[in-house]
C-alpha cells in the first residue's frame, strides 16, 4: 500500500451506502486517502435520503454522481468495500477485501437512513484507523 492508500467502495446502485461512505471518509481522512466508489448497475442520481442525512452532520454529497464501476478502478485500489449488497467485484491477488452488511436506504425515509448513515461512520473511522495507525 503506498503512501496515500486508495479505497473503493462499491454498491449496486452507487446511490446509498457507497455514497454515504465515500463521503465520511473524504471528510475524516482530508487528502490522506484516495476515495473511490462505484457500482455494476449505477442509478441516475444519488438518494435523496443519504443526501439529507449527511447534510445533517455537515457533509455534502450533491456534487456527486453514481458511477460505473471499472475493472481498473478496483484493479488500481489498495482497499475495496463492498456495501452488504451482493455486488461482485474483480478480485486481485494482494488487495483488501471488506463486505460491510448494511441496511439498504433505497425507498427509506430520512428517519432510517441516519442510523445506517452512523454504522457507516462507525465502521470508516474503524477502516481509517487501521489505514493511518499512528495518526
Amino acid at each position: 500500500m503506498s503512501d496515500k492508500p486508495s479505497v473503493l467502495f462499491v454498491c449496486v446502485h452507487n446511490a446509498g451506502r457507497s455514497q454515504m461512505a465515500a463521503g465520511w471518509l473524504r471528510h475524516l481522512a482530508g487528502d490522506t486517502v484516495e476515495v473511490r466508489s462505484a457500482g455494476s448497475a449505477p442509478a441516475e442520481t444519488v438518494n435523496p435520503a443519504a443526501v439529507q442525512a449527511m447534510r445533517e452532520v455537515g457533509i455534502d454529497i450533491t456534487d456527486q454522481t453514481p458511477k460505473l464501476l471499472e475493472y481498473e478502478t478496483a484493479e488500481s485500489s489498495d482497499v475495496i468495500v463492498t456495501m452488504g449488497c451482493g455486488d461482485a467485484c474483480p478480485v486481485f491477488p494482494g488487495k483488501r477485501y471488506e463486505d460491510w452488511k448494511l441496511d439498504d436506504p433505497a425507498g427509506k425515509g430520512v428517519e432510517a437512513v441516519r442510523p445506517i448513515r452512523d454504522e457507516i461512520r462507525a465502521r470508516v473511522e474503524q477502516l481509517l484507523a487501521e489505514l493511518r495507525p499512528t495518526a
